[in-house]
């Protein structure tokens, strides 16, 4: 069982590994493809993924449905409110990084944008309708809040 972040350092290095391995196959595949790959993005296309980023990484790291997802990586805590539970890394040393990935969408964020911009740079449709499902449903989570707020005032 690990004390300290110092003693999950191998589980931190695997997971930047991951994380490096990915864009590394992303850049392989780039190459090969015939597609030419933009010199920068639209204010739109950033606008969007970055509130679609949001959502998706509340729901996976934080709804409860999507509870099986994490839950070989994870322990249980609490309900959070609105449909969300707090849940904490288990303790296993391989399992531990996950289960903190898994559980916050600050460090979720940045595996999710990352696959949302090299969608965009290889199936720029497809990339941009995940976006904006995602941007209407935290569109929508936006104004269920502010009604539900206005019927208790």
């Amino acid at each position: 069982m690990s004390d300290s972040p110092r003693d999950r350092i191998p589980s931190y290095l695997a997971a930047m590994t991951v994380f490096g391995g990915a864009w590394a196959t992303f850049a392989a595949l780039a190459r090969t493809t015939d597609a030419p790959l933009p010199d920068r993005f639209s204010v739109g296309d950033l606008v969007a993924g970055g509130i679609a980023t949001h959502k998706f990484t509340r729901i996976v790291s934080k709804d409860g449905v999507t509870t099986p997802l994490r839950a070989p990586f994870t322990e249980f805590e609490s309900e959070a409110g609105d449909a969300e539970v707090n849940e904490r890394p288990r303790e296993q040393h391989g399992l531990h990084t996950i289960g903190e990935l898994l559980t916050c969408p600050f460090c979720l964020a940045p595996w999710v944008a990352s696959g949302y911009v090299a969608g965009l740079m290889l199936a720029p449709r497809a990339a941009r309708t995940w976006a904006a499902v995602f941007s209407v449903v935290a569109g929508s989570d936006f104004l269920q809040q502010a009604y539900a707020r206005s019927r208790t005032e």
